[in-house]
């Protein structure tokens, strides 16, 4: 038993089972136990490898498509270039590099990265070197100006709450103890309005997540962008609707029981897009896989330049990352991208294909 898991069970123990939303809270935020407390989770050292640190094509040209909006939208001459959980900073790194070639993007920037971490605020200001830049606790507290963010992999990590159908209502998924170890249970049926609209599609015992974070987080970055312009790519596994038990935890890049080892793995939900979209209005908003943005947007020819200068193992690493990326039995259709820009559009490039 870990130590948050004993934590945890004297808390079940004296006030009854917790939500699922709870349960993720604790194993990953809790102060001195928490998974993102205590390790280093990225890279072939901790337990899952994001998509920038498998390439920076990934970062480049997403930095690309947010310049080419800016540029679009007129070139507003002041700026927010945000991140949401920036990691070990390698994204917005990359996202850097690959714009200092547009003309005036870098002088109109203000790079903000939305960080609670400070251990990880420290590698990101390494990682970003002597690019001026600044960190903010929540979105809620990005400037009121024209926004270009990103945000990957970022909804995956908050907290969901699970609720199975019932004959005519659902019952939320909690966790108790069982043998003084945390356990699934269900509690009451009860009506809930909002997912009153789900029972048109769904079927007695089966699951549907809801992330009470997500719509408020998504809404702020849509009101910066309805009121001021800009643009919001999300990047993260998922579906356009909830359906389903989504919630696994990874441990040294193998997945794991979620109840297994509380504080020492990493928790994830698949992201509902659909959701995400609905919260972003009135903000237009477009979906693709990963794989699809990531070729319009010039990956192949791209990977293709890099390639010319390797050889031996390092080009068969790039090409392996490459396919990684968008291969649909790899990255490529798992994980989505979401647009959210001005309602007036133009679709950003590589989601008006």
């Amino acid at each position: 038993m870990t130590a948050l898991a004993g934590i945890l069970a004297r808390r079940i123990g004296a006030t009854g089972p917790i939500t699922v939303a709870d349960y993720m809270a604790e194993c990953l935020l809790h102060p001195e136990h928490g998974y993102y407390s205590t390790r280093e989770p990225f890279g072939a050292a901790g337990d899952f490898t994001t998509a920038p640190e498998i390439s920076q094509m990934f970062g480049e040209l997403l930095g690309l498509c947010l310049a080419q909006a800016w540029l679009d939208q007129g070139a507003p001459a002041r700026f927010t270039l945000a991140e949401l959980g920036p990691g070990r900073g390698t994204l917005m790194a990359d996202v850097l590099r690959a714009t200092r070639g547009v003309p005036g993007f870098h002088a109109a920037a203000q790079v903000r990265l939305v960080e609670a971490s400070p251990r990880l605020r420290t590698l990101q200001r390494q990682r970003l070197g002597n690019h001026p830049a600044e960190w903010l606790d929540r979105a809620a507290d990005l400037p009121e100006a024209p926004l270009f963010l990103l945000a990957n992999e970022f909804f995956d990590a908050l907290p969901i709450r699970q609720f199975v159908r019932g004959l005519s209502g659902w019952r939320e998924r909690m966790i108790g103890l069982d043998g003084g170890r945390p356990a699934f249970g269900l509690g009451p049926e009860t009506g809930l309005a909002s997912l009153e609209h789900r029972l048109k599609d769904t079927q007695p015992g089966e699951i549907v997540e809801l992330c009470p974070a997500a719509g408020p987080i998504m809404a702020e970055i849509a009101r910066r962008i309805d009121t001021h312009g800009g643009l919001a790519l999300v990047v993260d596994y998922g579906g356009w609707r909830s359906l389903g038990d989504t919630l696994q935890a990874l441990r040294s890049h193998q997945f794991d029981d979620p109840l297994a080892a509380p504080g020492e793995a990493d928790l994830t939900a698949h992201v509902d897009f659909e959701a995400l979209a609905t919260a972003a209005r009135p903000c237009a908003t477009a979906f693709t896989t990963q794989g699809a943005l990531l070729l319009r947007l010039g990956l192949a020819e791209r990977a293709e330049r890099l390639a010319r200068a390797l050889e031996g193992e390092a080009l068969a690493s790039h090409r392996a990352a490459s396919h990684r990326l968008t291969d649909a039995a790899e990255m490529g259709t798992l994980f989505k991208a979401l647009a959210v820009f001005p309602p007036q559009g133009p679709a950003p490039a590589g989601f008006d294909a």
